[in-house]
């Protein structure tokens, strides 16, 4: 009867020493919603609020130009009406150069935004910030690793308790 006790009381001293070690297995991840970190950063910054101007700039010389026909194509009809089709005609013509303009330029500064929207998303003083900053919460926090909720494909649940987005909004300042 001793001998079990004493087995029994091994085995229990065994198993309690051995807790540490299988508490310290445990695999502690965290999620980034990039995108929400990308948007505050983007946002505060200079470059943003200078593509906005510039997107804005933009649409409203589309918006002028747009106005321009259509005031251009109420002339054409009233000229229609009037019997002067050969004012019609020129008014035809000048709506036509118009909208090709129109088309051009609105492709060209399509491009040119989307340029400028390539070169802030590839930004590399924002990824060694966002990375500096993810290595500070993961250490802090005791993370073994941190996932981008933007490869969804790989992540199929994850409690909101190991979002870490707001986090790291806010040490980046944003």
């Amino acid at each position: 009867m001793k001998k079990n006790f004493k087995i029994i009381i091994s085995l229990c001293i065994f198993a309690l020493c051995s807790l540490p070690a299988f508490s310290q297995q445990i695999t502690k991840f965290g999620v980034v919603d990039t995108a929400k970190v990308y948007q505050a950063y983007f946002t505060s910054s200079a470059p943003i609020r200078s593509y906005e101007k510039k997107k804005a700039e933009f649409q409203e010389e589309i918006n002028n130009q747009v106005e321009q026909i259509k005031k251009l194509q109420q002339k054409k009809v009233e000229l229609t009406n009037s019997g002067n089709e050969a004012q019609a005609l020129k008014i035809e013509a000048e709506i036509t150069k118009k909208t090709d303009y129109l088309t051009e330029y609105t492709n060209a500064k399509n491009f040119e935004l989307e340029s400028m929207q390539k070169t802030l998303q590839n930004s590399d003083e924002f990824y060694k910030k966002l990375y500096n900053t993810l290595a500070k919460i993961a250490e802090s926090g005791s993370y073994s690793m941190i996932l981008s909720l933007q490869e969804s494909n790989a992540i199929l649940w994850y409690s909101s308790s190991v979002d870490i987005t707001n986090q790291v909004i806010q040490e980046l300042g944003y």
